[in-house]
């Protein structure tokens, strides 16, 4: 019989809303997966356990009654920490957001409370977003739970690691170069970056404004779709969000490939491309054919490019959203500086604060 941390997102909602599982033996089940195994992952930063169980149970009080629950209903999603959290600490990875509680939740947060999902906690991450490894985390490196030697990837980092050890049954992760894909291949999860203005980013702390984007994390492609449909559509308060029809992803799911046109880039297939990576992408390809999908290679000449265009972008971008962190407003300030050089009090401030609060990244 599988455990109750190992099922997928969508056996557990079946099986809540029957009955057949109460919301708080789930998210027990996981508060326990996460206290046993998580200590040398270091995937979670925050553990919200007693807001968890009492969600929890008002879950299961409401389907008792015989009220209507949301398509989440009961499961335990972990959120990355670059993503508002309305009185859970949210730090972005950063000792320069060490202790910010924010006051209202990020969209993407009130739609997984309205659809009745189940916040357990807040995960690791390379500190705001800068970092493919989650090495560059101000709390601790996040390690990868199939091999602790190894890391999970990032920026998203923790959220891959818990899902991968069955210390979530969801998770949100935030993408600006990779940061959501690459850990989700690291830790043998699933990792989607919706289409920019699919998912609103209100609420998300920048990095790179036109590049970020909140995406699912789970460990099956059935529970992605169930998730995107939670977090998509159209959202007044991002100026981005693309006002469009949210399509019923997970039916869709059973539609096939037949038919399917997928561009192969041929620049990808370059020199250094590790041969077993090689490999499983050409025998996906192989079977995507056999399914009835056709193959186009694509030529993508100005990849030679992209690398360096992203840091130029990104890094612009960077500098202008982390200027906010000063000392004056909120999260960590310098507390000794103005002793220093009382003459300069304001600037010795900003770059003491600056210094002591942001990771060498």
């Amino acid at each position: 019989m599988t455990a109750l941390h190992e099922m997928p997102a969508h056996e557990l909602v079946s099986r809540i809303r029957l009955g057949a599982l109460s919301a708080e033996s789930v998210v027990r089940a996981t508060l326990d997966r996460i206290a046993a195994h998580d200590g040398p992952i270091n995937g979670y930063l925050t553990v919200d356990t007693d807001n968890a169980l009492e969600t929890a149970i008002a879950i299961d009080l409401r389907i008792a009654a015989g009220a209507p629950v949301g398509p989440l209903a009961g499961v335990p999603v972990a959120v990355k920490d670059a993503i508002c959290t309305q009185g859970l600490q949210t730090t972005c990875g950063s000792r320069i957001l060490e202790g910010f509680i924010p006051p209202y939740d990020a969209t993407v947060v009130a739609r997984l409370r309205a659809a009745d999902a189940v916040i357990v906690g807040k995960t690791n991450m390379d500190q705001f977003g800068m970092g493919s490894s989650n090495e560059n985390s101000g709390f601790g490196v996040c390690r990868n739970p199939l091999d602790l030697a190894c890391v999970p990837g990032g920026s998203s980092g923790g959220s891959a690691a818990v899902l991968a050890a069955c210390e979530a049954a969801l998770a949100l992760g935030e993408d600006t170069g990779g940061s959501i894909r690459q850990p989700a291949a690291f830790c043998g999860v699933v990792g989607l970056k919706p289409t920019y203005g699919r998912v609103s980013r209100y609420g998300v702390i920048a990095y790179a404004s036109s590049f970020d984007q909140v995406g699912p994390m789970t460990r099956n492609v059935e529970d992605c779709a169930l998730l995107l449909s939670v977090l998509a559509g159209h959202d007044p308060r991002d100026s981005t969000s693309a006002a469009v029809p949210v399509p019923d992803y997970v039916s869709r799911l059973r539609d096939g490939v037949s038919g399917l046109r997928i561009g192969v880039p041929e620049e990808y297939f370059a020199d250094g491309l590790d041969p077993e990576v090689e490999r499983c992408v050409r025998e996906a390809l192989k079977t995507f054919e056999q399914l009835g999908a056709r193959l186009s290679p694509v030529p993508l000449p100005h990849t030679e490019y992209a690398v360096a265009a992203y840091y130029i972008l990104v890094t612009a971008e960077a500098s202008s959203n982390l200027a906010r962190y000063d000392g004056v407003k909120y999260g960590y300030r310098a507390s000794s500086s103005v002793m220093k050089q009382p003459e300069n009090e304001l600037e010795t401030m900003y770059i003491d604060t600056r210094s002591e609060g942001f990771g060498l990244e």
